[in-house]
């Protein structure tokens, strides 16, 4: 299924270990990035990984997982998710996750690339896609037996490999996909983009807010995302600033607060251990940024956090 792409991380303070990266392998025989399973297939074909013991991983690849019996528990940075029968549980690429055992849990589960959809439906998804849309979607109950039953669908042709030919079975299981997530995107708190105008910045744009999703941790410098991309940091910031109205670098910086937030409040790592996960070679950097950005110490903003819960 999947395996660590990630080398493991030079001695230093002690902290947290290194969050492993995994990217996405299908077993033999299953094309073009998307494979669909059930959450108890799921847990009885890979028994010995990533749930005994629990421990964190992020993938390159999106998880999306109907629940239709028992209720699914499931840590998405670092907060625990409860998914319920009707709830659909989204780890895009780049969360942090840990898996706690299915117990009566089922559903259909899909794992999919996100260069299986077609980049015009990318397009109009990305507010579903997005790193910060809702890790439980909750859909409108007109929509909740189609969602169903296309489910059912999809998994139904992923297991008829070798009953067509192949770039069909492909467009069917795509399609099908495409038809779900469309339907899901009526959900609660998701609103389609329009994506009548900006195609070219619109993808340069996309394919910026996918990398950050995965390297937040070790690329800090506009320059390093249009490298990465094959652009020019004119090119980039132009994109940022015309979908956002934001420059790159604060876009970067955004995103790394966020981390700090998530992993100072609900995981209650220590300032130190964040600082490294970030980047930061020294902590008292990693302070002055934290209170610059939020008028707290990272100390300070964990002790409040902690009173809240």
């Amino acid at each position: 299924m999947m395996v660590d792409k990630r080398h493991p991380s030079p001695s230093g303070p002690a902290g947290p270990a290194e969050v492993p990266l995994y990217g996405f392998q299908p077993p033999v025989g299953t094309p073009y990035g998307l494979e669909v399973s059930t959450v108890e297939d799921f847990f009885a074909e890979h028994d010995d990984w990533p749930w005994k013991p629990p421990r964190p991983g992020r993938a390159t690849f999106h998880y999306l997982i109907a629940v239709t019996e028992g209720e699914l528990r499931h840590d998405v940075d670092h907060l625990t998710r409860t998914v319920v029968p009707g709830q659909w549980l989204w780890v895009r690429p780049g969360h942090t996750q840990c898996w706690h055992p299915p117990g009566a849990a089922r559903g259909t589960f899909v794992l999919f690339e996100p260069d299986v959809l077609r980049p015009d439906l990318a397009r109009l998804l990305a507010p579903l896609t997005a790193h910060d849309a809702p890790a439980v979607l909750s859909p409108q109950p007109d929509d909740a037996a189609w969602l169903h039953q296309t489910a059912l669908q999809l998994l139904d042709e992923h297991r008829a490999l070798g009953r067509r030919p192949l770039d069909v079975h492909h467009a069917l299981r795509r399609s099908l996909l495409e038809s779900l997530l469309l339907r899901l995107a009526g959900a609660p708190r998701i609103t389609l983009a329009d994506t009548s105008a900006g195609t070219v910045r619109g993808d340069t744009y996309g394919r910026f807010t996918d990398a950050l999703e995965l390297r937040f941790r070790e690329l800090h410098r506009a320059a390093d995302y249009a490298e990465l991309l094959g652009c020019s940091v004119r090119t980039l910031s132009r994109a940022a600033r015309e979908v956002t109205g934001k420059g790159v670098r604060e876009l970067i910086d955004e995103r790394r607060l966020l981390e700090a937030r998530r992993l100072l409040g609900g995981a209650q790592w220590d300032a130190r251990s964040v600082a490294g996960h970030l980047g930061f070679t020294d902590p008292a950097n990693f302070g002055r940024f934290f209170r610059d950005r939020t008028g707290l110490t990272p100390a300070a903003f964990a002790a409040r956090d902690a009173t809240r819960a």
